[in-house]
């Protein structure tokens, strides 16, 4: 189970897709929940569907939107080259983004820039937030970007209901130097050796409890 250091921090988990519908349809059928339209990333040319995981936790289902001009930069988690969904990366929530990249920096993390953000969702609200730079690398997403939603209203409550995160671990070849540096940034993430770099969540759902990886 999940400790409550890293239960309090989870603000979202990350299924990247080359398709939302592709994305959404796999997670109906795995987890018998159909993920709720988000809105539109205006600057990363993407747009996303949502899962409620908890109060304030939800899986965010992203995937490039095809009525956007693709942007100058790469898409965020990789969505550019994906052949299929995948859990790519998870954020924390935090309310002090300067605090935490100077941490990070004096650890030798570069968690890059602190970027505004913001979508319309379906009602016509624009939300906004800060996040650190998701398309910094940080061992393999598994090391999470962080985010600040000040004063906008948290996407978890209007999300898609009927499921819940039960616990969010880590694989990885570098697994005592991850699970060091999540340690220093108040993250209690169980870490634990891997051939390849993996993010798993466990998840109860309509359809019992699945993994997604």
């Amino acid at each position: 189970m999940m400790r409550s250091t890293v239960i309090n921090r989870i603000d979202h988990l990350v299924y990247a897709s080359p398709d939302l519908v592709q994305g959404v349809d796999e997670l109906e059928q795995r987890l018998g929940v159909l993920a709720k339209p988000g809105g539109r990333h205006p600057a990363w040319g993407t747009r996303n569907s949502l899962i409620a995981l908890g109060e304030r936790i939800y899986l965010e289902v992203i995937a490039p939107d095809p009525d956007q001009i693709a942007p100058e930069r790469a898409r965020p988690f990789g969505i550019d080259d994906l052949d299929s969904p995948r859990l790519a990366s998870w954020a924390a929530r935090e309310a002090d983004l300067e605090h935490i990249v100077t941490t990070a920096r004096n650890l030798g993390i570069d968690l890059g820039a602190i970027y505004p953000g913001n979508r319309q969702t379906a009602d016509g609200t624009v939300l906004s937030w800060k996040l650190t730079d998701p398309l910094t690398t940080r061992y393999d997403g598994l090391l999470p970007f962080f985010i600040d939603w000040g004063t906008t209203p948290h996407p978890a409550p209007t999300a898609a209901p009927g499921c819940a995160l039960i616990e969010l671990r880590a694989e990885h070849p570098d697994a005592d130097r991850l699970r060091a540096v999540l340690t220093a940034l108040d993250l209690d993430l169980t870490v634990t050796a891997g051939e390849s770099p993996s993010l798993i969540a466990t998840i109860s759902s309509p359809r019992g409890v699945v993994e997604l990886r």
